[in-house]
């Protein structure tokens, strides 16, 4: 799989679906943190869970890689589990999954860190603002995106 392709996964799926709200995302990634302070790899399985409604909601997947090799250890896609990150990109060139990287990995751990980016809406071509709010726990940071 191409950097490119795997980046389009990123934003989640290609589907026309409801966009959940800012809030939606957020309560997301609160779940995650409490999930993961209690058990990281049962929050992983979890996370990895489509049929887990806490952490998939319409438009929204909670996605985590681990620190500091950059791995993916949850997404909605499996096929990018035990990728790197910070390979990821976006057209026409935007490093996507490296500045995600650096905004959490050298956060203090359990505060909340944005990356901005566009990216189209489901079941469409045409852009949209998107922002990831991530988290650091332990060895992994976590994140949940959402259309602003």
């Amino acid at each position: 799989m191409s950097i490119v392709a795997g980046a389009l996964l990123w934003g989640g799926p290609s589907f026309a679906v409801e966009i959940a709200s800012p809030d939606d995302a957020k309560a997301m990634l609160e779940r995650a943190t409490a999930a993961l302070k209690q058990d990281d790899a049962a929050a992983l399985k979890a996370f990895n869970d489509d049929k887990n409604k806490d952490f998939h909601d319409r438009d929204l997947y909670v996605f985590c890689f681990s620190l500091p090799d950059g791995n993916f250890t949850a997404y909605l896609s499996p096929v990018l589990i035990g990728s790197s990150v910070r390979d990821l990109k976006l057209p026409p060139n935007d490093p996507i999954g490296q500045r995600a990287y650096d905004a959490v990995a050298t956060a203090p751990e359990g505060e909340v860190v944005t990356v901005d980016f566009t990216f189209p809406k489901p079941g469409t071509k045409q852009l949209a603002p998107k922002q990831s709010l991530e988290v650091r726990i332990g060895n992994q940071a976590c994140g949940v995106s959402y259309f602003k």
